[in-house]
């Protein structure tokens, strides 16, 4: 299977050969390194780190290795058990904490786990900082403490009602608007942590719930990722229980979606601009999203009277730019919401709370806010090329041949032109390009993404 170690920390699949697999050896391994940089970069006699984890299956083996290995390092664990990636985020500052694991794969099946990093801040470590950690991986520079010097572990199983109670604490967020409209919702919560703390969250807000897959045993019963073709058995479940909307979180609850009331798929990349354009009628600013986010969010923010600006595809560096030109909301197109106001991170909660605040407000059925917004579609594609070919000279190839128009080279190439746009990034561990497009049709993106392949293709020679 895979063992992927990046800055943003490693992830690989359960079982299998050391150094191939995420197996145990390799947790103790990466959680070592881990804790070895933050007692380097913090230069504290004692440290505290926060500890959570999504509800796969391999969660309480991987769980125990890590804080295992930290208190073996001498630090102190505050361990929040069964949690979500956010809450860990905003457990972080509110514990005065030196740092923080996340034991979640994300939207990656059940085979998968990983451990995701943060700093004191709770926010996702910068470049420099994991490769420092890859370093000491590597060397296996490791010291442990003696009998003397071990940490110890805290149990607090109480932060996700106090993630929840941050929410609704949040000026913008109208806990009277939304039980005054009576909404009623479907949750799909996947059978992981997202299954508890949505429903807990709606019913602080006087929501209706009906819940499905939110027994957090595990057990995905699609695949995790929230795109439509994973999502057919809440979208039946919505018309059929004549529902206002359908929400979907993935397991470590970082990414929203929402299913409008006729059962339709509202848009995994509309969730940031509904949101957004809630946030800017509220409080006017700027905006960041990644370059393979959608326009809408342009759109909506130019509409505001905002400035929006793309960064580079990456959680780090929507956040990095965001700060840079003081953005009020910002995210991802795959239906991450980062909202300043409580923290640098993705949160699907403070999602729900003010995209139900905006309907409520809007008194609107879902699928009508959905049409006040600029209609894009998007093509996503790959172009497989054998390892002889060198990916950058064929970037610099793409870029030279469109250098009369608005082209961005920060993240792979992309190129603005008057009606679509398209967004070339090249793998870091395979000779592949991927090849993301967007247009006023889907007939027009999938039309564009095939003529770039073309085009790539004449370049390579294949």
């Amino acid at each position: 299977m895979t063992l992927i170690k990046s800055i943003s920390g490693i992830r690989g699949t359960i079982g299998g050969k050391t150094g191939d697999n995420l197996t145990p050896v390799d947790a103790v391994k990466f959680a070592s390194a881990y804790g070895t940089w933050l007692k380097n970069y913090s230069n504290k006699e004692k440290l505290t780190v926060i500890i959570g984890r999504d509800a796969r299956i391999s969660g309480p083996m991987i769980h125990n290795l890590v804080v295992n290995t930290l208190i073996g390092l001498g630090i102190d664990v505050i361990d929040l058990g069964l949690s979500t990636t956010p809450t860990v985020e905003v457990a972080v500052p509110l514990e005065k904490a030196d740092g923080g694991i996340i034991l979640t794969a994300s939207h990656n099946p059940k085979q998968w786990n990983a451990l995701k990093l943060l700093n004191e801040k709770g926010e996702f470590l910068s470049g420099d900082e994991g490769a420092k950690i890859l370093d000491i991986a590597e060397n296996e520079a490791f010291d442990f403490s003696d009998v003397d010097s071990l940490g110890k572990i805290v149990k607090n199983d109480t932060y996700m009602d106090i993630h929840i109670q941050e929410v609704l604490s949040l000026p913008l967020v109208d806990v009277e608007a939304i039980k005054a409209a009576k909404f009623k919702v479907v949750v799909d919560g996947v059978n992981s942590s997202g299954g508890i703390i949505i429903p807990d969250l709606l019913d602080c807000l006087g929501v209706e719930v009906v819940k499905l897959y939110c027994e957090p045993n595990g057990h995905f019963p699609h695949n995790p990722e929230p795109l439509k073709e994973h999502l057919t058995d809440i979208s039946e479940l919505v018309v059929k229980e004549k529902a206002d909307l359908g929400i979907v979180v993935d397991p470590d609850v970082d990414r929203l979606a929402f299913i409008s009331e006729d059962g339709e798929m509202f848009g995994e990349e509309y969730t940031l601009v509904a949101v957004a354009d809630y946030v800017l009628s509220k409080t006017p600013g700027n905006t960041v999203s990644n370059m393979s986010s959608s326009r809408a969010l342009r759109d909506v923010t130019n509409l505001h009277n905002g400035t929006y600006e793309a960064s580079a595809v990456g959680e780090v560096n929507v956040v990095e730019l965001m700060k840079k030109n003081n953005a009020v909301i910002g995210g991802e197109g795959n239906g991450g919401i980062i909202y300043p106001e409580l923290h640098y991170g993705r949160d699907s909660l403070v999602g729900v709370a003010l995209f139900l605040t905006h309907l409520a407000n809007k008194k609107m059925k879902v699928s009508e806010l959905r049409k006040t917004y600029s209609e894009y579609f998007m093509s996503k594609n790959k172009i497989e090329l054998t390892p002889q070919i060198d990916v950058d000279a064929i970037l610099e190839a793409m870029t030279e041949k469109y250098k009369n128009e608005d082209i961005q080279t920060i993240d792979g190439v992309k190129i603005d032109f008057a009606e679509n746009w398209v967004h070339l990034r090249k793998s870091n561990t395979e000779p592949i390009i991927r090849i993301y497009t967007e247009a006023s049709t889907q007939k027009a993106a999938d039309e564009l993404a095939l003529r770039i392949i073309d085009e790539i293709k004449v370049i390579a020679n294949i």
